[in-house]
């Protein structure tokens, strides 16, 4: 199958530079690496945020009360 895909010019170059040396084509260098990448296993875990979160997530909404103008002129409080 045909694609077409950027690669950094210094990069290429050294693929192209290692196909030169071991007498094999460019696609086969690069089909070669993308073997080799997708052999890995992918990593376990990806990054999980803090639950920085605190009050009762069922209680009443304590800014419930205020409107949007209200709660930027608090938050933006001394700037």
């Amino acid at each position: 199958m045909k694609t077409t895909v950027e690669i950094h010019d210094a990069l290429l170059e050294r693929a192209r530079q290692r196909a030169k040396a071991t007498g094999q084509p460019l696609r086969a260098i690069i089909e070669d690496g993308l073997r080799e990448l997708l052999a890995k296993p992918l990593p376990e875990k990806k990054y999980k945020m803090r639950n920085l979160s605190y009050g009762d997530p069922n209680g009443p909404n304590p800014l419930e009360k205020y409107s949007w103008e209200e709660l930027r002129d608090i938050i933006y409080e001394g700037r």
